[in-house]
């Protein structure tokens, strides 16, 4: 049994990064999402263990020191990151594992995993991201500035991702499909199929 892929799927806010994961969790059960770790409070409806691991921020930083994190990064003043043990466990189970995660946690990935696949999710434009966080009504127009300005860092890093996925208005299960052909393709690639040139004359 060959190992799941690592999937690295970041985006600006206001990208439909949850809408279009639970899109393609209901489309797939080759998927596994992995429950990222956070120091931030949970928003109305969030489920500790379901949306994130809600830790304090002395628990996070124990778990850095101990290595027991796959990547971790600060985002407007709180933690996120990966577990270790659990995206292992997925990997080895040959499930594809989805890791939504910060363009700095994306590039930590990146670095030590040389055959993560990393995905962008995007919003059509810079107007219809602002649309999308206005119309949320859960926001400060001070924190949507700050999230609308860290999107010019975030798209600045498009380049080191291997694909780009544009989340129109209303086609969500369009933006899912798109995320499973790049994983049928990337099967089909040969730096994960060396085993195929060494057995060929055996």
């Amino acid at each position: 049994m060959k190992k799941g892929l690592m999937l690295v799927i970041s985006g600006p806010t206001g990208c439909g990064k949850g809408t279009v994961l639970s899109e393609l969790m209901n489309m797939s059960d080759e998927f596994v999402y992995s429950v990222s770790a956070t120091t931030r409070a949970p928003r109305e409806g969030e489920v500790n263990g379901v949306n994130y691991h809600f830790i304090t921020k002395e628990e996070f930083e124990r778990r850095i020191a101990a290595d027991e994190m796959l990547e971790h990064a600060k985002f407007c003043d709180n933690y996120y990151g990966t577990p270790k043990k659990e995206a292992e466990e997925v990997l080895a189970s040959g499930k594809n594992l989805i890791l939504e995660i910060e363009v700095n946690g994306a590039m930590q990935i990146k670095k030590k995993f040389s055959d993560a696949v990393l995905i962008m999710l995007l919003p059509p434009d810079h107007k219809t991201q602002e649309k999308r966080l206005r119309g949320r009504g859960t926001e400060t127009d001070e924190v949507i500035a700050k999230r609308l300005d860290t999107a010019r860092f975030e798209l600045s890093h498009l380049p080191e991702y291997d694909y780009a996925v544009v989340n129109e208005d209303g086609k969500i299960t369009e933006s899912a499909l798109a995320i499973i052909d790049i994983v049928k393709a990337e099967r089909f690639a040969t730096k994960r199929n060396q085993d195929i040139q060494k057995n060929y004359f055996n």
